[in-house]
């Protein structure tokens, strides 16, 4: 973890200064505006961001539920053609990322809060992981036969990295598809198991199937 008080948004990587100013935090090029998102609402997460004021709003999810959500406001992302939320969910504590155009701003609290330690890894790549992970088609879970400092540097913020004994760790990894993902996954160079996920299991299957013909071309 490492200290970073730079809230708001800001141009380019977050900086390391508490007055840095309002900008945004780009992930990768944005085609357009989002039509979608209402630009009061957007001035008034900042100004929360600004603040280091506590946040309530209405929140809609991608399956439709609704909640009352009660944040630390500390980041605006743009992803795509999309904004996102970077903030430290009260209730749940933890970090999570909202998006943008699903966040109906309640009467400011007036609470400030103390920054917390960021998430290793910049900004932008933690929200780029959440917002990949939501949109996967398939899903997995695996046990990786090595540290997770070692899985967590390879993988980066693609994955959820969970160490579970000396030298090995379970991982939450997806794809949309499952024979590109087996075969990313062998990058790693350690022994795996799958816990959970059919279809990575059967990926592996013919990965491993591929590999004994190309074996045996060689040897003939």
């Amino acid at each position: 973890m490492r200290p970073d008080h730079a809230l708001g948004v800001q141009r380019g990587e977050p900086a390391g200064d508490a007055g840095a100013d309002v900008g945004a935090v780009r992930g990768e090029p944005v085609p357009g505006p989002d039509p979608s998102l209402d630009l009061g609402a957007l001035s008034a997460v900042a100004a929360a961001i600004r603040g280091r004021e506590r946040l309530r709003f209405a929140y809609r999810s991608h399956a439709g539920a609704e909640s009352t959500r009660h944040v630390e406001p500390y980041r605006l992302v743009s992803w795509g053609s999309r904004w996102y939320l970077f903030a430290w969910d009260l209730d749940r504590d933890d970090w999570r990322v909202f998006r943008a155009d699903r966040v109906v701003p309640r009467a400011p609290t007036g609470a400030r809060f103390t920054p917390r330690p960021l998430p290793e890894g910049s900004v932008a790549e933690h929200v780029a992981g959440r917002v990949r992970r939501a949109t996967w088609r398939y899903r997995a879970r695996i046990e990786v036969h090595a540290p997770a400092e070692v899985v967590e540097a390879a993988l980066g913020a693609a994955a959820d990295v969970e160490p579970v004994g000396p030298g090995r760790c379970r991982v939450d990894v997806g794809s949309d598809d499952p024979d590109r993902l087996a075969l990313w996954i062998t990058q790693l160079d350690a022994d795996v198991e799958v816990i959970e996920g059919r279809e990575l299991a059967d990926a592996f299957a013919r990965l491993a199937a591929r590999m004994r013909r190309a074996a045996r071309t060689a040897s003939g």
